[in-house]
């Protein structure tokens, strides 16, 4: 895949991982969202004594594309930091295949610069997704 990442998304997506609340992983991690309108969402995680109770940044950015009125992920960025290395987890990925395609692109990057990309179908191949969920009328 070949994709080029939208101008703006990796900075954006730095900017939320700077705000993000680990006190306990110490894994500050950020993500943006490209909107089918053209505007980026951020989120970061947001951790919790209770581990399973915690946030991860990609469902906050899509939390926050949705509360706007966006609804379709055209693509995503998920930061995390220097020489680490984070792919959106198991959960994150269902959440994106929601509001997105299989073809939408995933970058992953580190705070360095360091950039992958996948297509969102290699990383949840054969995903059920809204479609479904249609039914014949």
């Amino acid at each position: 895949m070949n994709a080029v990442i939208h101008t703006g998304l990796f900075e954006a997506a730095c900017a939320a991982q700077e705000n993000a609340y680990a006190p306990y992983s110490k894994f500050p991690v950020g993500a943006a969202v490209l909107g089918e309108s053209g505007n980026i969402y951020v989120g970061c995680n947001v951790e919790n004594a209770s581990y399973s109770a915690g946030t991860c940044a990609e469902t906050s950015a899509i939390a926050a594309m949705v509360a706007a009125g966006d609804r379709k992920i055209v693509q995503i960025c998920v930061v995390c930091k220097t020489g680490s290395w984070a792919p959106p987890c198991g959960g994150c990925r269902q959440k994106i295949r929601e509001l997105g395609q299989v073809d939408t692109p995933v970058f992953v990057c580190n705070t360095d610069g360091r950039q992958e990309q996948f297509l969102l179908g290699d990383l949840l191949p054969s995903s059920f997704g809204p479609e479904n969920l249609e039914t014949t009328t």
